[in-house]
């Protein structure tokens, strides 16, 4: 036990000095608005992008289905935890991304680390955008395949690589987030599409910042027109405000994904009032088209305050690139009542520390603005 003690402590005190300790904090959520430290702050650094995690029909519909079915599964979906609302949940998936079937995870880490080692193995090509998230380059890793990495959203390199070791191998995947978490903007999901045809590849793309943001809310594979994509999966966790992860897809890849992803087998279902949220917040999302397209809307307001390109999702990052001057912008914006999580390396890559804003539903304007003149000022150095 001293070894290992002694193993942590080194790790530890090597993040320390490159300022990449990281230490959860508490934080208490009341809408838009966070506390922390006994101080209340706007928060930008949410990914609850309508704001439906509190919502008054989102939680009543979760505390319904605890009262009738109790709070947890129970078991595997495989054995007993496959209670009634997965089938209701599922469906609606599988409807609102134009499928024949959808399967719910337990998450979207454990979602691509289940879907890529079903489908891929020895033998076979993994092709992923070098930015992708990473639970992708580890389901990637766990299937087995060779992995190839191409350029953010360069869609002549993947081409390059695939017709450089397609050949050379079974089958072939090219996984792609459809919106990425850390740079907001969006895959070339009809390029890789028609890309994925002519090489016989099959196209994932993690729509975890997608749904409920773009494409009217279907997420990135309607951002524009609508692109082929035969593995659309993503989370519940983001615009949902719920929790869990999702395949849509054909049925014959939903009943395999339901025989041999090992996540789906070996976790224990959602609880079902999660289900019952995730069911809920699906609903207002279908409904509510001019509430969906708010969070895009006011991330625009801020690109343009800030004559930067304009924002393709919600999120939108301000890259400092030294990591103690993106810990210094942050600190800066919480004293003056924001609060905006910096990102640091490895979670983005060495250099490009960034201040990531998220924009969310119910953010007003007056804030926003009130934001971009601060970022402005003091973070870029420009003056209104």
């Amino acid at each position: 036990m001293r070894s290992l003690d002694e193993f942590a402590r080194g790790k530890l005190a090597a993040l320390e000095r490159a300022k990449l300790r990281r230490t959860p904090t508490v934080t208490a959520r009341e809408g838009i608005y966070a506390e922390r430290g006994g101080r209340r702050l706007l928060s930008f650094s949410c990914n609850d992008y309508l704001n439906l995690s509190q919502h008054p029909a989102i939680i009543k519909a979760a505390v319904e289905a605890a009262k009738r079915y109790g709070v947890g599964a129970g078991a595997s979906r495989l054995v007993t935890g496959n209670h009634p609302l997965y089938d209701e949940l599922e469906a609606r998936l599988a409807r609102l991304k134009g499928t024949e079937a959808a399967c719910v995870f337990g998450s979207g880490y454990l979602a691509n680390i289940g879907i890529i080692p079903a489908l891929a193995g020895p033998g076979d090509l993994v092709l992923a955008d070098e930015l992708s998230h990473a639970c992708i380059h580890a389901g990637a890793k766990l299937s087995g395949a060779t992995v190839q990495r191409y350029r953010h959203r360069d869609v002549a390199d993947a081409q390059a690589l695939l017709a450089k070791h397609r050949a050379g191998y079974s089958r072939a995947l090219i996984a792609t987030d459809g919106v990425f978490s850390m740079d907001g903007d969006l895959a070339p999901l009809e390029e890789l599409s028609q890309l994925a045809q002519r090489y016989d590849a099959w196209l994932l793309a993690d729509d975890a910042h997608g749904l409920g943001v773009v494409g009217g809310g279907r997420g990135s594979s309607f951002a524009s027109g609508r692109a082929e994509v035969p593995l659309q999966m993503g989370t519940l966790s983001k615009a949902a405000g719920a929790y869990g992860g999702y395949l849509c897809a054909s049925r014959a890849v939903i009943d395999l994904m339901r025989t041999r992803a090992r996540p789906f087998i070996y976790s224990t279902g959602l609880p079902p009032p999660v289900v019952a949220a995730a069911i809920a917040a699906l609903d207002l999302i279908e409904r509510e088209p001019d509430y969906v397209a708010e969070p895009l809307r006011k991330a625009r307001l801020f690109t343009r305050a800030l004559n930067l390109p304009e924002a393709q999702s919600a999120i939108v990052p301000v890259i400092v690139g030294d990591t103690e001057a993106a810990l210094a912008a942050a600190q800066m914006l919480e004293d003056e009542g924001f609060l905006v999580v910096p990102i640091r390396p490895p979670t983005v890559p060495a250099g490009t520390a960034r201040l990531r804003f998220a924009f969310t539903a119910q953010h007003p304007e007056a804030e926003i603005e009130r934001l971009a003149g601060v970022v402005r000022s003091r973070v870029l150095g420009r003056q209104a």
